[in-house]
C-alpha cells in the first residue's frame, strides 16, 4: 500500500522545516565564533638579547701541543761495581747538589787505598835510601877525582867511584818513577772510593730509584736513578715551517728578531684546562726542520717556584703572534654552524631576522673572529638565536658581555 505524501497535513512539512533551519543555525552559530577567536589571537614577538658589533684591534694566539722536561736532566749511575747498601734520599724530593743518594759498600776500596798508600810509602822509603847511597858515591867521586891527578890513587878506583854514582843516580830516576806510579795508584784508589758515595750532581728534584739497597750495582747497571733541575722548567713544543718563517719574515734582522725573541711571551694551558699563572720566555729554536713532520721544535722556560710542574707533563703553550687590526668579533653563542659553513642571526632596521652566511677567523676567549659577513654596527643575535627565523620580527633586549660568564 503506497503512501500519498500529498495527503500529509502541511502544518507537520512546516514544523519539521523549521526544527531543520533551527539546527542548522545552531551549528553556524557555534563555530563561526570559535573561527573568529582562532583569527584574531594576536600572534607573539620573541624576546631576544642582541650585541652590536664593535671594531676591535685584538691578539691573535697560535696555540701548540707541548711537553715539559727539566731544564738541566742528570742521570746517576754507578762507577765501580759494590754491593748498594744506603739510599739517602726520599723519591720525588728536592735534594741538593752533593747530597748522598745512594752509598756503595766502601770497605773493599778502603783497602784497597791502605794498599796503594802502603806501597807509595815504601817507594818513598826507597828513594830516600838511594838518595843516601847516591850521596856516598858522589862523596867518592869527589875524593877519589883529585886523588887520580896526584897518582895518589888509582884511575880504577876513580871509574868505579863514578860508576857506582852513575848507578846510584839510576836507582834514584827508578825510585820517582816506582813514586808517582804508586801517587797515580793512590789516587785511583782514592777516586774509586768517592764513587761508592752516589751523589746529586745538580740542585734539583729525585727521580725513582730503580735499583734498591742489596742489590748489586756495576758500571753497565745502567741508570740508578735521575735528578732533574725544575726552576725554570723547559715547555718543549713545535711549529709547523710556515709558521716559523713567517715570525722570522716579520724580524729580517739578527738584532730585530733577537728583541722580539726577547719580548715574546708564552702561556701554559695545564692539562686540567687552567692557565699558568706565570708566563714563559723563548729559549731556542732547534737547528733544523724534522723532514717527516714539515715541523721545528721551539723550546720555552717557564719559572716553577713551588715545583708543580714536572718533567714530562703535558701542556698547550700559546702566544700572541699578531694583532688583528680593526677586528668584528662576536661570541661564540651567536655562531651557528650548519654542514660545515657558519651563520649568524642579524637584525635589520624593523627588528627582522636575517640569517645570513659567515666566514669565521680564530678564537679568542669566548669570541669568535668574524672575517667576512658580517659589517660594524650589525645587530647580531646572541640569546634566543634558536627562536629565531629568517624574517620574522624579534623583541631585542641589550646583550652584555658580562653574560659570557653565565
Amino acid at each position: 500500500m503506497q503512501t500519498n505524501l500529498s495527503m500529509v497535513p502541511r502544518r507537520y512539512l512546516l514544523g519539521g522545516g523549521a526544527l531543520l533551519l533551527l539546527i542548522v543555525g545552531l551549528i553556524i552559530g557555534a563555530v563561526h565564533p570559535y573561527r573568529h577567536a582562532l583569527g584574531s589571537q594576536p600572534t607573539s614577538v620573541p624576546d631576544v638579547e642582541v650585541l652590536r658589533v664593535q671594531q676591535e684591534n685584538v691578539p691573535i694566539y697560535g696555540e701548540w701541543i707541548g711537553t715539559l722536561d727539566g731544564f738541566v736532566n742528570a742521570d746517576v749511575r754507578a762507577q765501580v761495581t759494590g754491593y748498594l747498601l744506603i739510599q739517602g734520599y726520599q723519591e720525588g724530593a728536592f735534594v741538593r747538589k752533593g747530597q748522598l743518594l745512594f752509598q756503595i759498600d766502601p770497605r773493599p776500596f778502603q783497602a784497597a787505598l791502605d794498599q796503594a798508600q802502603g806501597q807509595l810509602a815504601q817507594a818513598k822509603a826507597m828513594l830516600a835510601n838511594a838518595q843516601a847511597v847516591q850521596r856516598r858515591t858522589e862523596l867518592d867521586v869527589e875524593r877519589y877525582t883529585p886523588l887520580a891527578k896526584e897518582q895518589a890513587a888509582s884511575q880504577q878506583d876513580l871509574d868505579n867511584a863514578v860508576q857506582n854514582n852513575l848507578a846510584a843516580l839510576a836507582t834514584i830516576e827508578t825510585a820517582k818513577a816506582q813514586i808517582k806510579t804508586y801517587e797515580a795508584a793512590v789516587e785511583t784508589t782514592k777516586i774509586n772510593l768517592e764513587f761508592t758515595r752516589l751523589v746529586a750532581p745538580i740542585d734539583g728534584i729525585a727521580g725513582q730509584a730503580q735499583l734498591q739497597v742489596g742489590a748489586l750495582v756495576t758500571p753497565n747497571s745502567g741508570v740508578v736513578t735521575s735528578v732533574s733541575t725544575v726552576d725554570p722548567i723547559k715547555a718543549y713544543f713545535t711549529v709547523s715551517e710556515p709558521q716559523y718563517l713567517g715570525w722570522r719574515k716579520r724580524f729580517p734582522t739578527e738584532a730585530s728578531r733577537l728583541e722580539a725573541d726577547k719580548k715574546l711571551r708564552l702561556q701554559l694551558i695545564l692539562a686540567d684546562g687552567s692557565t699558568y699563572p706565570h708566563d714563559g720566555t723563548f729559549y731556542f729554536a732547534d737547528r733544523q726542520v724534522n723532514e717527516s713532520t714539515g715541523a721545528i721544535r721551539i723550546a720555552g722556560l717557564f719559572p716553577n717556584p713551588n715545583n708543580v710542574l714536572r718533567p714530562g707533563g703535558y701542556a698547550r703553550v700559546r702566544a700572541v703572534i699578531r694583532t688583528e687590526e680593526g677586528a668584528l668579533l662576536v661570541p661564540q653563542r651567536a655562531v651557528s654552524e650548519l654542514q660545515g659553513g657558519y651563520q649568524l642571526a642579524v637584525l635589520d632596521s624593523d627588528n627582522k631576522v636575517n640569517i645570513r652566511p659567515v666566514t669565521v677567523g680564530p678564537q679568542m676567549d669566548r669570541r669568535w673572529v668574524i672575517a667576512s659577513g658580517l659589517n660594524p654596527g650589525d645587530r647580531v643575535v646572541v640569546e634566543g638565536v634558536q627562536k629565531v627565523r629568517a624574517g620574522i620580527r624579534v623583541n631585542p633586549k641589550p646583550f652584555t658581555m658580562e653574560a659570557l660568564g653565565r
